[in-house]
């Protein structure tokens, strides 16, 4: 499987970004790990490339103000998935195929499963509580 984060120049896209002085675990979809205290990070509007016209979403995401990168394109970034998450599939017209609230440690079979329907073209990790993106994930 391959990972998608979400690179700091998209927070150009949206002109009501915010800058910020980070609180202690932020989730940063650039890096796709937990802030420390104090990191500059953007705080803007995002909405996935997975979704489509009326599946189309958009949330609040934290960046990197300057990213050294350092996430992991290959593997589930296991910081981001010690609690449970909404895991979505969606086929190339972006429409929702399935979705599934997954548990820790769970992630790797929910997300191989999915892509076994092969009209599955992506698939999003989304938090349970406030619905927002982490990442995307699609095949190799």
């Amino acid at each position: 499987m391959r990972i998608h984060a979400v690179s700091p120049f998209e927070s150009f896209s949206d002109p009501g970004r915010e800058y910020r002085a980070s609180s202690p675990g932020v989730p940063l979809r650039c890096c796709l790990r937990k802030s420390l205290a104090d990191e500059p990070v953007w705080l803007f509007r995002y909405s996935s490339p997975f979704g489509k016209g009326p599946y189309a979403e958009v949330g609040p995401v934290f960046t990197h103000v300057e990213c050294a990168g350092g996430a992991l394109l290959d593997r589930l970034p296991v910081e981001l998935l010690n609690n449970p998450r909404i895991v979505r599939s969606y086929n190339a017209a972006g429409q929702i195929c399935d979705g599934v609230v997954v548990e820790p440690g769970s992630f790797d079979r929910v997300i191989e499963g999915l892509f076994n329907d092969p009209g599955v073209e992506g698939v999003q990790v989304r938090s349970v509580s406030h619905g927002c993106f982490f990442f995307g994930v699609t095949r190799v």
